[in-house]
């Protein structure tokens, strides 16, 4: 019996661990939760679970280490969102907990700090992102030794068919009209500009240790195959499922096991998803060009994928609040990526860190 703690309850990768724990009573059991601000919901959930909560718009990171603290959880699922991860992310690591990492941000900013500090403790930190809990998998099967490109997948999101001159004025109402992921309101609008995918191609970098020149990215509107690899042979590898966030979660709780679960074996006759006929496409830059300037900030390291993070943030965040149209959003992390030498910087500790990110919010910020 594995015990849990569940960081961000409510979001949809709270949602889905929490379901699963419901499936696999025999497996695992939920020791503790959090989540920002919907207390009622955290309540309610921590009390169909028996377990202890924090709402962390009240208690603070202090909340969340005194879980960690008392409850003493065989692993930790971090399902916060943004950069609100990132402290939650040192913290586990610091009790020496494995943690199943949904927070993309804690491997964008604070890659190599986060790294040692497992290192350090003994922590595992497993992928839960779709895209590189099938690449850790792939790897796994093939050596990383023997491979030679990383293919990460993407949707293309809404505005994959929609003409250049549309895009720029898409509502926020038209951002949220995923194709087939139902994930939470920001990383929509990520997936939207493309500028998701760009966080993962920083985030692959860093977890698997591959240089930008041998990380792709393919649009694969279907989302059936989560992320391929080249091995140095040629020959192409991927991992297929349905769009279904439970997967990679469980891949990550059972790790370093392979079990059966409760979810449908995926079935390469099956129309689920409407069509089973999968395309590929490259990625159209010029109209979404969050993802070279991800790849930008992932080839100059240091401090510029921190940059890039908060920049994106402040101006997805107010595209959200209605401050700005679609397409000022790239044009303002483009301009906060210009020619800072603050971005340079290499990355001693977390204050460092968080120096860079709140430089570049202040600077996202007054471009809006």
């Amino acid at each position: 019996m594995k015990k849990i703690l569940v960081l961000g309850c409510t979001g949809s990768i709270g949602t889905s661990t929490l379901d699963i724990i419901k499936n696999q009573k025999d497996r695992f059991s939920c020791c503790g939760l959090t989540a920002n601000k919907n207390k009622k919901k955290l309540e309610e959930l921590a009390a169909l679970f028996s377990c202890p909560c924090s709402l962390t718009s009240e208690d603070g990171t202090d909340g969340i280490k005194k879980l960690i603290d008392s409850t003493k959880p065989d692993i930790v699922v971090n399902g916060i969102a943004g950069s609100a991860g990132l402290v939650p992310t040192i913290l586990v690591l610091e009790a020496g907990i494995d943690l199943a990492l949904a927070n993309k941000e804690s491997v964008v900013m604070a890659g190599p700090v986060i790294f040692s500090l497992a290192k350090k403790t003994g922590s595992r930190i497993l992928p839960v992102d779709s895209e590189h809990s099938a690449i850790f998998t792939l790897l796994n099967s093939c050596g990383a030794k023997n491979t030679d490109q990383l293919i990460i997948t993407a949707s293309g999101g809404p505005f994959r068919t929609w003409n250049s001159e549309k895009i720029p004025s898409a509502t926020l109402q038209d951002a949220l009209k995923h194709p087939t992921w139902n994930m939470g309101t920001k990383i929509t609008v990520d997936s939207a500009t493309l500028g998701n995918k760009g966080l993962e191609v920083i985030e692959a970098k860093r977890l698997f240790g591959f240089d930008t020149e041998k990380i792709e990215v393919v649009i694969h509107p279907e989302s059936v195959i989560h992320s391929l690899v080249r091995t140095k042979d040629g020959i192409v590898y991927a991992q297929l499922s349905e769009p279904d966030m439970k997967h990679p979660i469980i891949q990550a709780l059972d790790w370093p096991e392979v079990k059966c679960n409760f979810m449908k074996p995926f079935d390469l006759t099956d129309t689920l998803t409407g069509k089973r006929t999968l395309t590929f496409e490259k990625p159209r830059r010029k109209d979404f060009p969050l993802l070279d300037l991800a790849f930008k900030a992932a080839k100059n390291d240091n401090c510029h994928p921190i940059a890039f993070n908060a920049a994106n943030e402040i101006a997805a965040g107010a595209f959200i609040e209605g401050k700005i149209n679609f397409g000022k959003i790239a044009e303002i992390v483009a301009k906060v990526m210009e020619g800072r030498q603050e971005w340079n910087t290499e990355i001693r500790d977390t204050a460092d860190i968080f120096e860079v990110d709140c430089l570049a919010r202040k600077l996202a910020a007054e471009l809006v």
